[in-house]
């Protein structure tokens, strides 16, 4: 064979291979959704035949720019609406908005009547930005879906969300729904696009005439209520409740009202409308988990037992959050054996730390502290991910039994692998604080502190110790300062802060933040530094009323027996 005919060789074995493309792409277009009148009378010639195979070979080559260039032109030149479609396809592959929307252009132009066309073509213009152009197109997008204009203008806001400006989207929203305004959908657009502007009047306006066209559609009287718990929660549990005594099958408003009544912490009545759910159907999983989950939390344990079992029978979601609960249920209950068997049962994941914790400290309170000990380290076995909590908690119990040198060394000895762990700082810290050494509590909260900069209660643990030894009283006020500024409203920062005042002498000043670091957590030891404010100001009634209802409350705190006794021997 000559040099000179190798090229023809080449171009005739090119062809072969690419006649199946091009027939696959021919395929393509004659197939798009339109009959065939209205489509232009086009043969396959050899350069269209060229440019699809040329455009078709570079988009499986991933060549997107090429592929969108040859479809473009050859779109121009054949007016086809099927080759426009592709062209815009390609070029929006390609990060050619600027290709895209010409090409979608043209296809809306050759196929006014294509709700297609008219989509792709608003997408690419809301995308630019260009909202007047949009706009015509928007409205004869609506025109075009006929009897299905109502789920259309559903959806004209998410069509609308990028673009930034929410009034001129309201607007425009507004002007685009005038064609239609004895439909209830146009009413609910216009009341999404005051809401996304930040006009809740106007929604509750559109809202409530989208109500009046269509009574008993739950999506209106939803919208309408989550726009009034922004401002006012009974008000939106009150148009719940009517449209309830309305129409009492409205699953959807019923689960709304029964989240919302749980979000006001109304528990009672919120298991109410959860059993009315489940009465109507024994199934649902949601319902079931509910009813369980509130009868818990109203102390109803039968019922809350049975709930659980009941989900573990439909065998939906995760099986682990009812034996977790199940335990509970069984420890609250006086069933030791039964509570660690459920907790047993509770494999890797969300609830498994819980369920392990639980039951090593149900075998320590039965005196079994090895046992659960064990517990606590076959799970850090079975899921690393959570070594140091269980550490931790391990270390808690050995602490709770007594055993504080050894709660010590078990976290000492876990540091000394990972010395700049947080967690392992933070609490070996708070052991080493116990057994006096005071020594190394400041190494390893400065170095805490050094370490996570805004840990507030690392300053707090710090602070409140120097105040504590009567050290430094200076640094230790800093430190309690920093702790407040970083966490303002933490009730044992506020007690620290309290402290350190009234060790610098400052009873008037202390007793505010011992009085507000009570009135929101209860503790002994708050109550303890409290009554001896209290009393070294000469309010020993108010002392003596303060330490007695904390001693009732915790009778064997010694911090507070001790303070009690060093001014009532």
């Amino acid at each position: 064979m000559s040099f000179a005919a190798r090229p023809l060789a080449r171009l005739t074995l090119a062809f072969a291979l690419a006649m199946p493309l091009a027939a696959a792409a021919q395929s393509e277009l004659a197939a798009a959704e339109k009959p065939a009148e209205n489509l232009p009378n086009l043969t396959l010639t050899p350069q269209i035949l060229y440019q699809i195979l040329l455009a078709e070979i570079a988009d499986g080559r991933g060549d997107f720019h090429l592929a969108a260039g040859a479809y473009a032109d050859l779109a121009q030149s054949t007016r086809d609406p099927r080759i426009a479609r592709r062209a815009a396809e390609i070029a929006i592959y390609a990060r050619e908005p600027e290709t895209a929307l010409e090409m979608a252009k043209l296809w809306a132009k050759i196929d006014p009547d294509s709700p297609q066309a008219r989509q792709m073509l608003v997408g690419l213009l809301l995308v630019a930005r260009r909202f007047d152009e949009a706009t015509p197109h928007l409205a004869k997008l609506l025109a075009l879906e006929g009897d299905r204009v109502g789920d259309a203008l559903l959806r004209l806001n998410y069509l609308l969300s990028r673009y930034p400006d929410k009034a001129a989207a309201a607007l425009l929203v507004d002007r685009l729904t005038k064609p239609y305004e004895n439909l209830a959908e146009a009413h609910f657009a216009r009341a999404q696009a005051e809401e996304n502007a930040g006009n809740d009047a106007r929604a509750l306006t559109e809202i409530g005439r989208a109500k009046k066209l269509r009574p008993d559609w739950q999506p209106a009287v939803l919208f309408e209520a989550q726009i009034l718990q922004k401002s006012d929660h009974a008000k939106a549990l009150d148009v719940l409740r009517r449209y309830l005594d309305a129409y009492p099958k409205a699953r959807q408003v019923r689960l709304a009202y029964a989240r919302a009544l749980v979000g006001e912490k109304q528990f009672a009545e919120a298991r109410r409308e959860y059993s009315v759910l489940l009465d109507a159907n024994k199934d649902d999983p949601e319902a079931v988990y509910a009813v369980a989950l509130l009868s818990l939390q109203l102390n109803d344990l039968a019922a809350a037992e049975s709930g659980f079992k009941r989900l573990l029978d439909l065998d939906i979601g995760d099986v682990n959050v009812a034996r977790y609960y199940l335990g509970q249920i069984a420890e609250q209950g006086k069933r030791p054996e039964e509570a660690l068997s459920w907790y047993e049962k509770v494999t890797p994941g969300e609830q498994y730390l819980a369920a392990n914790v639980r039951a090593a400290a149900l075998l320590a309170k039965q005196g079994k502290l090895e046992a659960g000990q064990k517990i606590l380290q076959q799970a850090a076995v079975a899921d690393p991910s959570e070594r140091v909590p269980l550490l931790i908690t391990e270390a808690q119990l050995l602490s709770d039994a007594g055993r504080t040198a050894d709660a010590f060394r078990l976290l000492d000895d876990a540091l000394a692998a990972q010395p700049e762990q947080p967690e392992l700082l933070y609490e070996t810290a708070m052991l080493a604080d116990k057994l006096g050494r005071f020594d190394v509590l400041e190494r390893n909260l400065r170095l805490l502190i050094k370490l996570q900069p805004d840990h507030a209660q690392a300053y707090n643990a710090l602070g409140y110790s120097l105040a504590e030894r009567n050290l430094d009283l200076d640094e230790a006020q800093r430190l309690i300062d920093k702790a407040l500024a970083l966490s303002p409203d933490d009730a044992f920062i506020l007690d620290s802060k309290g402290w350190v005042l009234y060790r610098r002498g400052d009873n008037n000043g202390a007793l505010g933040y011992l009085q507000k670091a009570y009135s929101q957590r209860p503790d002994p030891e708050i109550a303890a530094h409290l009554g001896e404010v209290l009393w070294m100001l000469g309010r020993h009634e108010e002392a003596e009323k303060t330490w007695n209802a904390a001693i009732r409350a915790h009778p064997g705190n010694a911090a507070l027996a001790a303070t009690i006794k060093k001014f009532k021997p």
